[in-house]
C-alpha cells in the first residue's frame, strides 16, 4: 500500500472546482492508501475552529468518511491554518502533528515539516511567524468577532500578495543552511515539505567526520489549478499530478 503526501491546497469558497478535486481525491486513492498526511495550508485561510465555513464543513465530512474507511489522516499546520485547532481536527479526524516531525514510513525515518520555517531568509515572514504563534496572541486574536478576524486575514493576504510580487524569488525559497541543519538536526536522510509551491525531488550531498551520503528533499507542489500527490511505497516515491 502506498502513503500519500499533499500540502497547499489552499482550499476556499471562491475555488469550488479545487475543493471538489480533493473530494474526489480522497474518494478515488486517498480511500486505498496506508494513510494520508496533509503537509499544511490545506484552506486559504483559518481564523479559528468557532467560524462558519462551507468548505471546511465539506472538508471534515470528506475526512470522517476516509477515516470511517481505516485510512488515518495526519496534520501538520501550515502559515495559513495555523489557527486550526483541536476541535475542528476531532471533526475531520486528524491526528494533528508537530512541526517538524519525524515519522517511520516504509522502515525509514522521514522529516515532515510545513516548509515555511526553512525560508529564513524572508526576514519579515519570520518575524509575523514568531509573533503570530505565541500562545498569547493567538488566544487575543481568537477573543475578537469573527468579523474582525476576517477582515484581518483578507488583509493579511492582499499583503502578502503584494508582498511576494515585490521580493526575489531567493527570498522566499528554502534557505540551503536552513536544510542541511535540519536534515542534521534529526538526524534523518529524506524530508518531505510544501509551503514553496516549488515540486521537485532535490538530492544533495552531505558528508560527516566518516560518510558522504546522499540526502533527498522532496518539495510538494501546491492545488492551485490542479492536484499535487507524492505517492510513496515499497517500490519507492512519485511526484505527480493529479
Amino acid at each position: 500500500m502506498t502513503t500519500l503526501f499533499i500540502s497547499d491546497l489552499h482550499l476556499d469558497a471562491s475555488r469550488p472546482h479545487i475543493t471538489r478535486l480533493f473530494v474526489e481525491f480522497v474518494r478515488t486513492e486517498a480511500v486505498q492508501a496506508r494513510a494520508l498526511y496533509i503537509l499544511g495550508d490545506l484552506f486559504e485561510a483559518w481564523i479559528g475552529d468557532d467560524a462558519s465555513d462551507e468548505t471546511a464543513d465539506a472538508v471534515a465530512e470528506m475526512l470522517g468518511w476516509l477515516h470511517s474507511q481505516r485510512v488515518p489522516c495526519f496534520y501538520i499546520h501550515g502559515n495559513r491554518d495555523f489557527l486550526l485547532g483541536d476541535r475542528y481536527a476531532r471533526r475531520a479526524r486528524m491526528t494533528l502533528l508537530p512541526d517538524p516531525c519525524v515519522v517511520e514510513i516504509e522502515g525509514e525515518r522521514i522529516l515532515l515539516m510545513h516548509g515555511d520555517t526553512l525560508c529564513t531568509d524572508d526576514a519579515p515572514y519570520q518575524a509575523f511567524r514568531a509573533q503570530s504563534h505565541v500562545p498569547e496572541w493567538q488566544r487575543g486574536f481568537l477573543a475578537r468577532p469573527i468579523a474582525e478576524r476576517q477582515a484581518f486575514a483578507a488583509q493579511a493576504r492582499a499583503e502578502s500578495r503584494r508582498y511576494t510580487r515585490s521580493v526575489g524569488d531567493a527570498i522566499t525559497d528554502a534557505n540551503a543552511d536552513a536544510v542541511l541543519a535540519a536534515f542534521h538536526e534529526h538526524g534523518v536522510r529524506r524530508m518531505i515539505h510544501g509551503h514553496t509551491h516549488r515540486p521537485a525531488v532535490h538530492v544533495l550531498r552531505s558528508s560527516d567526520a566518516t560518510t558522504e551520503h546522499a540526502l533527498q528533499r522532496i518539495v510538494l507542489g501546491d492545488w492551485y489549478e490542479q492536484g499535487s500527490v507524492l505517492r510513496f511505497g515499497a517500490d519507492g516515491i512519485e511526484l505527480a499530478r493529479t
